[in-house]
């Protein structure tokens, strides 16, 4: 499938560089499969549902996982994306031309790595000295790794901290938010309950493949990244006495999404899933697990907006993302968010 049908033009007015504040605050485009959509806001969310609905969450945590450092004379940036051992983890280097396995950088607090050769998604693989736990040093000496778009308009902040953090947030491992919960607050989560709709968490930890571009024509010659994600035994039974009874599973983000449909089996059940997932959804997917979907507004031409046009269709995404625009509705990290029900889930 032609990558390209999958652009639009997006206007730079339209990308959010800070949250809205109170978060629940947030627009909310409301999309069925057919039908109006409806432009709402985030604290409509309870009456949009249905009681027997589920809101399914990722867990994962973001830790400051942006890094600059020395080589020498040599000014190098890291971003690390994945971990593969106690004090091991992958990372997509700035300059890295300039870094050659066993060359040391030192990312200044007292942290310094060893640089490993490079993997085959274009990786570095970075050793860790010394005895402390790999995510005190990142507090010492990372930042949090604000997304591109964001990070190239303005320099990341202490209000950082907490504003690309959910408050689901417990599991360390992500280097990008799972941004749709962004708009959760504590009196959402009270009206939600009130409602009747039942939430569940599960984990992936986001990586910094989520920002790469799609740099092939057609999807067919795309490299997904991988992720790890876990659902447990309890979750995955609770998620499929939910459907059988009538509910709706209605992933909060499309890191909830891939998960919930990687641990589904063709008979459309959940499974306990502890692995990595690499799944990569476009149209003509059939959807195992998922009614519908929570999500902020993404980039042209990446694989989110890809997944989304799988489940709405692409024409019916075109339409949706080019209402957006044209009303004002805030992109990315830390825009606005939509809901999205296709006709099965109606």
């Amino acid at each position: 499938m032609r990558v390209d049908l999958f652009d639009f033009d997006l206007p730079a007015e339209n990308i959010a560089l800070r949250p809205a504040s109170p978060r629940d605050s947030a627009r909310l485009l409301l999309a069925p499969g057919d039908g109006a959509m409806q432009d709402r806001i985030v604290r409509d969310l309870p009456s949009l549902l249905r009681a027997g609905d589920v809101l399914v969450f990722n867990d994962t945590k973001v830790i400051p996982a942006q890094l600059e450092g020395m080589r020498g004379e040599a000014r190098i940036g890291a971003t690390l994306h994945k971990r593969q051992g106690l004090r091991q983890w992958q990372a997509f280097l700035r300059n890295a031309k300039r870094v050659r396995a066993g060359d040391r950088i030192d990312f200044g607090a007292g942290v310094t790595a060893i640089a490993g050769p490079r993997d085959e998604d274009g990786g570095v693989t970075l050793d860790f000295e010394g005895d402390e736990p790999v995510e005190i040093l990142l507090e010492r000496a990372g930042r949090m790794p604000l997304p591109p778009y964001i990070a190239s308009k303005r320099p990341t902040d202490e209000r950082d901290r907490s504003d690309y953090q959910t408050m689901f947030a417990r599991e360390d491992g992500a280097v990008a938010a799972p941004t749709a919960a962004l708009h959760f607050t504590p009196d959402l989560m009270a009206a939600i309950a009130q409602a009747g709709v039942k939430t569940e968490t599960l984990t992936l930890h986001v990586g910094a493949g989520t920002f790469l571009p799609v740099k092939a024509d057609d999807t067919d010659d795309h490299r997904m990244h991988a992720e790890w994600g876990r659902i447990d035994a309890a979750t995955a039974h609770r998620l499929n006495a939910a459907r059988a009874a009538g509910g709706r599973l209605i992933a909060v983000g499309t890191t909830s999404l891939r998960l919930l449909e990687s641990a589904a089996g063709e008979d459309g059940l959940l499974r306990p899933f502890a692995d990595e997932t690499r799944i990569f959804i476009t149209p003509g997917y059939r959807f195992r697990a998922v009614d519908g979907l929570m999500t902020n507004f993404h980039l042209p031409k990446s694989t989110l907006f890809m997944l989304v046009s799988a489940l709405m269709g692409t024409e019916r995404m075109q339409a949706v993302y080019a209402h957006a625009i044209e009303t004002g509705y805030r992109f990315y990290s830390y825009g606005d968010s939509s809901l999205l029900l296709p006709d099965r889930s109606l």
